[in-house]
């Protein structure tokens, strides 16, 4: 993990650290799942992001104001968000244009979350096919 990234985690809780790591595999499990290349790992707006070559930044956060939330966001110009709340409006809770939320006691929503960071991260290649080609 990136050193300011591993910083600015490591002052998360615990409970958020756990879901974080989950969505930090996830993105690599993509990238290699579908070639997708080195990730680019940084923190922008001083959030730990994470970036491929022809995809939309993903990133994510814990905010102490909403302690039982971490926050998945995206690029907020894109489809992403709003194909994520008409493919799973029932089973992700969505925010804006922007974050899916995350409640840190609530189970992980693996497959959901997995394929939503599958299209942020092969984004401009799918940005012209209706709901994303989901």
């Amino acid at each position: 993990m990136d050193v300011l990234v591993k910083n600015k985690v490591d002052l998360y809780p615990r409970e958020a650290v756990s879901v974080l790591i989950q969505i930090r595999q996830a993105i690599y499990d993509i990238a290699d799942e579908y070639q997708l290349g080195n990730v680019e790992k940084t923190l922008k707006w001083g959030q730990p992001s994470y970036l491929v070559k022809g995809g939309s930044t993903v990133r994510f956060d814990w905010n102490p104001d909403f302690p039982e939330r971490c926050f998945v966001f995206f690029h907020c110009q894109t489809k992403l968000v709003e194909t994520f709340r008409e493919v799973y409006g029932d089973q992700l809770e969505c925010q804006g244009k922007r974050a899916i939320v995350l409640r840190i006691k609530a189970p992980f929503p693996s497959v959901q979350l997995t394929h939503c960071l599958s299209l942020a991260l092969r984004y401009h290649s799918l940005k012209q096919l209706p709901l994303l080609g989901c």
